[in-house]
């Protein structure tokens, strides 16, 4: 993409200012940290904001020379100190662009356009959907005050539009980006890990996300016991963790599979198991446009997903992988079982496609094109003088 604008030689002039409702290791927080600091090697001049205290990712923004403040936010009971703390860094600060991240931090974005009317004001929504029709009222209610929402998938624009949270010409499509030389198959790191985690030849699936409701973890369990049925010789491994960890490890207990599933809890070598799986199943009831997919595929793994949000944009079905309906166990095992049975070569060829996917339409310096495309467009839209 040809970025042609008054702006582009004067980025280290544009203060940005991210608003992010966490710093945890989740899909959001992580686009955002790979955002700002792609952004930051640009040039730009950027601060970010976490609502509640951060629990990742503070140091990977240090590095990066980018400034990391806290509203201190710890209960969710009606408390008006922390917008005013967030008017008062605004008001410091004075940056040209403010960018929310995820919904508590859309509106607290929002609001602060009553005291402080930053030039440019983008809200991003990284799931189909954030809650209710209470947000769903409360985004239609305070549109007026935002100048541009995103969206990380299609589906997502498509219904955000049809609730009439924002009108057509107030949103845009700008999906998750992936580091394409960062998630990429390596032989001898597979083999390497294969060897240290004892995997022998057995068939590896991995999973990775934290233990919410969203990513229903109880329908994939209850999904990979009726292949465990057919297939003792397979193992899962699961990289996450939240306040479903007990309910889960009971669930496959009682499933009579734990000696098939490893709980592996947090981890940061996520490339690396990517790397020992031979597949990638997610069974989420819904999604945004999940960054693990887009690794998983861009490091060459064949996969089973969901056909929730936007993983039917990632996952080609039948091509790249299989597409199945969510809160549907049987038909999430009779798909990871049609991959198990294809041969090597045709799960290479699967895995093959979808890297060729994600590097046409998913990697991260087209993705930051696009941002630093809109950024300016709003910024000449508002004739802003630096």
């Amino acid at each position: 993409m040809i970025i042609d604008s008054k702006y582009l030689n004067l980025k280290k002039n544009i203060k940005l200012l991210f608003i992010i409702t966490d710093l945890d290791y989740g899909g959001a927080e992580t686009q955002l940290l790979r955002l700002a600091v792609r952004l930051k090697s640009r040039g730009w001049n950027i601060k970010v904001v976490s609502l509640m205290p951060p629990k990742a990712y503070v140091q990977d923004f240090e590095l990066a020379s980018i400034p990391v403040c806290s509203l201190g936010i710890k209960r969710k009971l009606p408390d008006p100190r922390p917008i005013f703390k967030l008017i008062k860094i605004i008001h410091k600060w004075q940056p040209h662009i403010i960018h929310g991240f995820m919904v508590h931090a859309n509106f607290f974005a929002r609001i602060t356009r009553f005291f402080y009317k930053a030039p440019v004001l983008v809200c991003s929504v990284h799931s189909i959907k954030e809650g209710g029709k209470i947000r769903e009222l409360l985004y239609r209610l305070t549109d007026p005050l935002c100048d541009m929402t995103t969206q990380v998938s299609k589906a997502g624009l498509e219904r955000y539009i049809s609730i009439g949270a924002t009108p057509i010409h107030k949103i845009c499509y700008i999906p998750n980006g992936i580091d394409t030389e960062r998630f990429k198959f390596k032989l001898e790191i597979r083999l390497y890990k294969r060897k240290e985690l004892n995997l022998n030849n057995k068939f590896v699936w991995l999973a990775v996300g934290r233990f919410y409701p969203a990513k229903d973890y109880p329908n994939l369990l209850t999904a990979f016991s009726k292949v465990i049925a057919k297939h003792q010789e397979t193992l899962l491994l699961i990289a996450g963790d939240g306040p479903l960890h007990n309910d889960l490890r009971n669930l496959a207990k009682r499933l009579k599979i734990t000696k098939y599933v490893i709980f592996l809890g947090v981890r940061k070598d996520i490339p690396v198991l990517m790397n020992a799986a031979d597949a990638y199943v997610m069974s989420s009831a819904w999604e945004g446009m999940p960054n693990v997919l887009l690794e998983a595929s861009s490091t060459g793994l064949p996969v089973v997903a969901t056909d929730v949000g936007g993983n039917g944009e990632i996952v080609i079905n039948n091509k790249t992988g299989y597409l199945v309906p969510p809160k549907d166990p049987k038909a999430l095992a009779r798909a990871m079982l049609r991959l198990m049975e294809l041969s090597e070569n045709e799960r290479k060829k699967m895995g093959q496609a979808g890297r060729e996917h994600i590097l046409a339409n998913f990697s991260f310096d087209k993705v930051i094109d696009m941002w630093e495309s809109l950024y300016y467009k709003l910024l000449n839209q508002k004739n802003v003088v630096l």
